[in-house]
C-alpha cells in the first residue's frame, strides 16, 4: 500500500498525539513569548513550510492583531539586508518535517548571527539542525511523512501553530474546537473517501483551488498536491477574487474545490453557480449542513459550524485524497515523484 495513502489516512491518529503534546507546553510557550516580547513574528519556510507560513500569518494576525510576515527560505536567505527593517525586533516561526532544509538552515544562522532574532521552531525529526539552533522547539516525530510528498505532516505543522497561536490569544474556543476536530475526524474520513476517489476518476486534467482568510496558506497546499502527488496541473485564488481573471482558466477539464463559509452565502453561491455552467467539475466544502447548489459534484460537510481556521483541517483532506487516487488512476507514483526529493540540501 501506498505511503501517501498511509500517511494522509493516519494524520488524525498523529493529530491527538500532537495535540497533547503542544497542551503540554502551554506554560513553556507562554513563558517563552513572555520573555522574548517580540514587535513581530515572521513564518519562514520552504515548499510547504512556505504556504503554512501564508496562513500562520494570517492566523496572527487574525487572532492575536499582532504585525506578521511571511518570506520564503529561499528569498530570505539570498536577500536578507532587504528585509532587515521588516525583521528588527522580530521573533523568526519556522515549521518544517526535516528541520535540515538548506535554505531554512542558512537563514536561521544569518539572522541569529547578525541580529540575535529569537527563533521557535516546530520539526518532526528529534535533534534535527534547526532544533538545535532554535531557541525553542515543539518536536512532533509521529507527523513525519516518509513520503516525498506531505499529507500527515502538514495537517499536524498546521494544528500545531493554530494550537500555539490559540494559547498565546488566550482563545479557548480555538483549542476546544481544534480537539472535536481532531476526535470526529476519522469518521470524516471515512464518510467521503469513496466519494473523494469517485471525483479522482472523472473527466479532468487540471484543479484550481479556492478557499479565503486564515486557510489561504493551506488552500495553496492543497493545490501543490495536485502537482506532486498526481503530477497535474494546479492553482489556488482566493474566492470571489478568482472572478478577477483566473476565471478565464476554468473550463470544461477543470476541477473546481471550493471552502465556502455562512457568510453571505449567496455571493459564493453565485460563484459557484458560474463556475458549473462552464462545465467544470467542482467539489464544495462547508463546516455547516447549507444549502445544496445545482450541479456541484460533491458537496463535503463536517455537520458542525467551526471557526474558520480550524476548517482548514477537514479541507486539506480533501485535494490531497482525490490527488492521491488520480496518481493510482492515472499510473503516477504517488510516493516518488519523478525529479522531487522530500527536502532540499544545497
Amino acid at each position: 500500500m501506498s505511503l501517501t495513502y498511509k500517511e494522509c489516512k493516519a494524520q488524525y491518529e498523529s493529530l491527538k498525539k500532537t495535540f497533547d503534546c503542544v497542551a503540554g507546553r502551554e506554560k513553556e510557550l507562554k513563558a517563552f513569548f513572555k520573555a522574548k516580547q517580540p514587535r513581530s513574528f515572521t513564518f519562514t519556510g520552504s515548499g510547504s513550510g512556505y504556504y503554512l507560513a501564508q496562513s500562520f500569518e494570517m492566523i496572527a494576525k487574525v487572532k492575536m492583531g499582532i504585525c506578521s510576515s511571511s518570506i520564503p527560505a529561499g528569498d530570505l536567505m539570498l536577500h536578507y539586508e532587504r528585509y532587515s527593517k521588516l525583521l528588527e525586533g522580530t521573533m523568526l516561526i519556522v515549521a518544517s518535517r526535516s528541520g535540515s532544509t538548506s535554505e531554512v538552515i542558512s537563514s536561521v544562522k544569518r539572522l541569529k548571527a547578525s541580529s540575535n532574532i529569537p527563533v521557535l521552531s516546530v520539526v518532526c525529526v528529534e535533534n534535527s539542525e534547526l532544533s538545535q539552533i532554535s531557541d525553542y522547539t515543539v518536536c512532533i516525530p509521529w507527523a513525519f511523512d516518509e513520503s516525498v510528498c506531505q499529507t500527515r505532516t502538514v495537517s499536524n505543522l498546521y494544528a500545531a501553530m493554530v494550537q500555539i497561536i490559540g494559547y498565546l490569544s488566550e482563545d479557548k474556543p480555538v483549542i476546544e474546537g481544534l480537539e472535536k476536530v481532531i476526535g470526529s475526524g476519522d469518521e470524516y474520513m471515512a464518510k467521503y473517501e469513496k466519494e473523494l476517489e469517485r471525483i479522482a476518476g472523472l473527466d479532468w486534467d487540471n484543479a484550481v483551488v479556492l478557499a479565503d482568510g486564515e486557510i489561504q496558506g493551506l488552500a495553496n497546499e492543497g493545490a501543490l498536491a495536485f502537482k506532486e502527488i498526481a503530477q497535474t496541473s494546479s492553482n489556488y485564488y482566493h474566492l470571489l477574487d478568482s472572478r478577477h481573471g483566473p476565471m478565464v482558466m476554468v473550463k470544461k477539464n477543470t476541477l473546481a474545490i471550493a471552502c465556502l463559509t455562512s457568510e453571505d452565502y449567496k455571493k459564493q453561491k453565485d460563484l459557484i453557480s458560474d463556475i458549473v455552467k462552464k462545465g467544470a467539475r467542482i467539489v464544495v466544502y462547508t463546516d455547516t449542513n447549507v444549502e445544496k447548489i445545482g450541479g456541484v459534484d460533491l458537496h463535503v460537510s463536517s455537520g458542525y459550524e467551526m471557526e474558520h481556521v480550524l476548517r482548514g483541517i477537514p479541507f486539506i483532506f480533501i485535494p490531497q485524497m482525490i490527488s492521491y487516487y488520480r496518481a493510482v488512476k492515472t499510473g503516477v507514483n504517488p510516493d516518488r515523484p519523478e525529479g522531487l526529493d522530500a527536502w532540499i540540501k544545497l
